[in-house]
């Protein structure tokens, strides 16, 4: 019987335009009601995660920032937070910038997050789009969410970085991501997003032992949850950690080739065919009256 259920957001609960679908929507309230407890694990910062998360009325803390924070998205109670030391984040922009790479730093663990990038990143068109995105998304709360800054050097004494992020082709982030491993000393952890149909990957760089699955494991242990009785749903390589640590594994039609060709795996309809709802059905509902 399942008891804990993740969802990743993007290319997974949401179909390709960023909606919710009325259908994946009834197929949450339904396994909240015979006792599960429900939660999203995504990439996103937990600022741009949290209106959904209210939307939805969850019953357990938000896994952001791919599991380096977790938090209550109602009373913004920080569940648990993963702080990148400010030497890493230091070592990782200097890296970076010999790279040419615009960074975005997430900060702000306590409240609902803060985004900060430099002046100069304003050539960089993915990370711009993004921005402008961010900006739409928070509306009146866009000046205190996003902040441009002449450099980081004039912030990373009085901010916790809970991550690091990059964008762009998918060739470019893989040259990065090569760089990032072979010359970064510290202990970090990379994890990918990639979207090889656009062209475009996303680059986070975590604490250690941040990971979607380290966010389902503390949950897990939290509420005395055995590996048997969860379940997660994904779609891309940074759903990897928190596939492998679920009891029920399920990946969605439109998941990456690596996820989709694993035999491990249960498998579901695309985002766009309420892939979410079918499996919460088969593997929750059908179980768990």
């Amino acid at each position: 019987m399942i008891k804990l259920l993740g969802i990743d957001l993007d290319g997974t609960l949401l179909d390709s335009r960023g909606a919710l679908s009325k259908a994946n929507r009834e197929a949450i309230r339904l396994a909240e009601q015979v006792g599960v407890l429900v939660t999203i694990c995504t990439g996103r910062r937990f600022r741009d995660a949290r209106p959904i998360a209210l939307d939805l009325e969850l019953n357990a803390p938000l896994v952001s920032h791919n599991g380096a924070l977790i938090k209550y998205a109602s009373t913004l109670e920080t569940f648990d937070a993963s702080i990148l030391d400010k030497s890493t984040v230091e070592e990782v922009l200097e890296v970076a910038r010999s790279s040419k790479a615009d960074a975005l730093l997430s900060a702000d663990p306590d409240g609902k997050g803060v985004l900060y990038y430099e002046k100069a990143s304003k050539r960089h068109t993915p990370l711009i789009k993004y921005i402008a995105w961010a900006k739409r998304l928070h509306g009146e709360e866009a000046e205190d969410a996003i902040h441009c800054v002449n450099s980081f050097d004039e912030v990373l004494d009085r901010i916790e970085t809970v991550h690091i992020s990059f964008s762009g082709t998918c060739a470019q982030m893989q040259e990065l991501q090569n760089i990032l491993q072979s010359e970064v000393s510290a202990e970090i952890n990379i994890l990918t997003t990639v979207y090889p149909h656009l062209d475009f990957t996303l680059i986070d760089v975590l604490p250690p032992s941040a990971s979607k699955g380290y966010g389902l494991e503390k949950l897990a242990k939290a509420f005395g949850f055995q590996k048997s009785e969860i379940m997660a749903i994904g779609d891309n390589l940074n759903d990897l950690q928190m596939l492998e640590f679920a009891g029920v594994p399920v990946v969605m039609a439109n998941a990456s080739p690596e996820l989709l060709e694993d035999e491990k795996y249960h498998k579901t309809l695309s985002n766009n065919e309420n892939g979410v709802a079918l499996a919460i059905e088969k593997f929750i509902l059908n179980n768990n009256r």
